[in-house]
């Protein structure tokens, strides 16, 4: 292990063990971790965790030794936090997550960013991948129940999709090719015509599909930067901390 890795245990990262771990579709994990630090945390619903998945690995270069995953859910009284991770990659993070066992020490460290939960609207629409679905569904859970809520989640497999920590589908699944802008901009535009009052939407994902959308409530429905929360998770041109 080299020098740099040792400071960033003592240092920068969080020690945390992983407490549970199962699958919950074709390609997606539970990930269950657990310290006392998680106890003390200040949270929000929306917040990410950067994931040392290659601490220890000489093999790997330092950007794609950290993984950035949402927060699915935290429970501060009992000290964990779950995550859920797609395997759909292929790469370094599908790898650890397949492999890593229960007890095993993590590392990892908060990241707050600006893609959390805003109450100031009325109605809402998500829009996300598998990618970005346990994030959705920790910021839809924590909504006040007054809100009215659309969503289109969507992957190339219906299998892939799982249930809310709490055993529930509060959205509406779609079986779409990744990068189908045609049928998801039809699918939005109705309804955006369901929304009543203020409106916001959430956009996550697939980044070739988080730009035209962005294009489109911004240029054609001219949405301002205020309603517009959008998240490219990932980018088949980028890996790790690029």
């Amino acid at each position: 292990m080299s020098l740099v890795e040792n400071l960033l245990k003592k240092m920068v990262l969080e020690k945390a063990i992983i407490d549970k771990k199962e699958k919950l579709s074709n390609i997606v994990y539970k990930v269950r971790i657990k310290s006392e630090g998680i106890k003390k945390q200040d949270f929000e619903p929306g917040y990410f965790i950067r994931l040392g998945i290659g601490i220890g690995n000489d093999e790997l270069s330092m950007k794609d030794k950290v993984r950035s995953y949402s927060v699915w859910d935290i429970n501060k009284t009992e000290g964990y936090l779950d995550l859920a991770i797609s395997t759909e990659s292929r790469g370094i993070g599908a790898q650890w997550v397949e492999h890593c066992k229960v007890g095993e020490t993590v590392y990892f460290k908060w990241k707050k960013g600006h893609f959390l939960i805003d109450n100031s609207a009325d109605s809402y629409l998500m829009i996300g991948d598998l990618s970005a679905l346990s994030h959705l569904y920790i910021i839809n859970r924590n909504l006040p129940k007054s809100k009215q809520v659309e969503s289109l989640i969507y992957s190339q497999d219906s299998n892939d999709f799982f249930e809310d920590i709490n055993g529930k589908k509060p959205f509406k699944f779609y079986q779409l090719e990744e990068n189908d802008i045609d049928e998801i901009l039809t699918i939005v535009k109705e309804l955006v015509a369901k929304m009543k009052g203020n409106k916001m939407v959430y956009i996550a994902g697939y980044s070739r599909i988080c730009v035209p959308l962005n294009h489109y409530f911004r240029k054609e429905l001219h949405w301002n930067s205020k309603q517009i929360k959008i998240k490219p998770f990932w980018n088949p041109e980028k890996k790790g901390l690029e």
